[in-house]
């Protein structure tokens, strides 16, 4: 009898496993035709290019099982191939358009050849007759009304997105979405606030936000000094030392824009920044940013000591209060909320040095939306409320270059500059000190 009940406890176990096996073969299969299907969405809408690039970041390839992967690496790479290509007469016609000038009056010299594409326009250099060299960004003609026309399909999207992520809330989040994109097509309100980071980072001892050339910027065109300096590629190329030093810099720059202003650039695309000749790091584009009430920042600032202090209630509370899911559900416990959010942050929750490597941010990236996660029924339940996008989309975002310059830190002790007021933990944060008006460390 006892080998019997042995052999039937084996069965049952073994069918259990088989169970949750497929059970979770389902969903890698949902996960992967989802995002195969938001790829075919994004598809229709006439600024494909830049949708690809604002959405793609929550549909991670490494994530996707390896049999559909192929498929949609094969229709992004076609949606990418679809870029506009436009002559340069009719970006000429812009830039005359909006300054309402020719061109050989506003410019002494300007380069036909872009130097550089952005997400609904292209970056050109050109030099004033006062000698100053410039970077100029024109958006490409009528992309301003495709990309408002694209807005339609947004709500589309997210609830493609939602058979994935249950939890999620399609309106909240569709009006952040499309508020935030639709001010990117306005350079003059990208104008505002480039100058506004420009004044905050002012003869900061190693970020440099170059100027606006404000009588030049218009609804359709911008005009920035013009900053040389060495490409993320080849960051990654220099000594451990220096892409430490370029990474904490990174860090510094984004999420101490959060914490010290509540004014943060959503947008760490490794294209938007540059190492200079003299060590300071060019922050160069601001189209995608966020301004927090100081309410706000401190709310999140509470939520994040709640965990890193390990104070269960405390972290369930204020979450629940935030909007990241309803706080009658009793099946979000306090223990299993606590466990997740260290699994996402143990890296800069602990007092360690701990070196960010892109397997690391893959393992990471599986626990924060992934249906192999083992805190995937935790993330089904939750959502992610409006306000709190794009900073979330911003520190992921930072988490993943990091990740890339496979960077050393203690992590831990520089968040606790922001979180606590300690004092500077690293040279950088001592050199910056004095600019926020901080007390150097004893």
């Amino acid at each position: 009898m006892g080998a019997q009940a042995a052999r039937g406890a084996a069965t049952r176990a073994a069918n259990i496993a088989r169970s949750e096996e497929a059970r979770r073969a389902a969903l890698e299969r949902r996960y992967a035709e989802t995002a195969e299907q938001i790829v075919d969405v994004l598809g229709t809408m006439k600024g494909a290019a830049m949708k690809v690039g604002q959405v793609v970041s929550f549909i991670d390839l490494e994530f996707v099982p390896p049999e559909y992967r192929d498929l949609i690496q094969e229709k992004l790479a076609e949606l990418r191939s679809a870029a506009p290509v436009v002559s340069f007469d009719r970006m000429r016609k812009v830039v005359e358009d909006d300054l309402e000038q020719p061109l050989a009056a506003a410019f002494a010299h300007f380069d036909p050849e872009a130097v550089a594409a952005a997400s609904i326009g292209q970056v050109y250099r050109a030099h004033l007759h006062d000698g100053r060299e410039v970077a100029v960004k024109v958006q490409y003609p009528g992309v301003s009304a495709a990309v408002r026309a694209d807005m339609q399909n947004l709500g589309l999207l997210l609830r493609l997105a939602r058979r994935i992520a249950p939890g999620l809330d399609p309106q909240a989040i569709a009006g952040e979405i499309r508020e935030r994109i639709i001010d990117e097509c306005d350079y003059e309100l990208e104008a505002m606030a480039h100058r506004a980071f420009e004044r905050d980072w002012r003869g900061h001892p190693f970020v440099f936000v170059p100027a606006v050339v404000s009588s030049l910027s218009r609804e359709r065109v911008l005009v920035t000094e013009w900053v040389d300096g060495m490409p993320f590629d080849e960051v990654k190329s220099l000594p451990k030392e220096e892409r430490d030093r370029f990474a904490e810099i990174v860090y510094r720059f984004f999420i101490g824009s959060f914490h010290r202003t509540g004014h943060f650039s959503a947008d760490p695309h490794p294209g938007n920044y540059l190492l200079m000749d003299d060590g300071r790091v060019a922050f160069i584009d601001f189209g995608m940013n966020k301004k927090l009430t100081a309410e706000r920042v401190e709310a999140e600032r509470a939520w994040l000591r709640a965990a890193m202090e390990r104070d269960h209630d405390a972290l369930r509370k204020q979450l629940a209060a935030l909007g990241f899911f309803d706080a009658a559900d009793e099946r979000v416990t306090a223990e299993r909320l606590m466990d997740h959010v260290w699994a996402l942050s143990w890296w800069w929750f602990e007092d360690r040095e701990a070196t960010i490597s892109r397997e690391f941010v893959a393992e990471i990236m599986v626990d924060g939306g992934d249906p192999r996660s083992e805190y995937w029924d935790l993330m089904r339940r939750e959502t992610l409320p409006g306000d709190a996008v794009f900073a979330h989309r911003m520190a992921g975002l930072v988490f993943a270059v990091l990740g890339q310059l496979e960077a050393t830190g203690n992590w831990h002790r520089i968040a606790r500059e922001y979180l606590y007021e300690d004092p500077p933990s690293t040279p950088l944060g001592e050199a910056e000190a004095p600019f926020w008006g901080l007390a150097p460390a004893a």
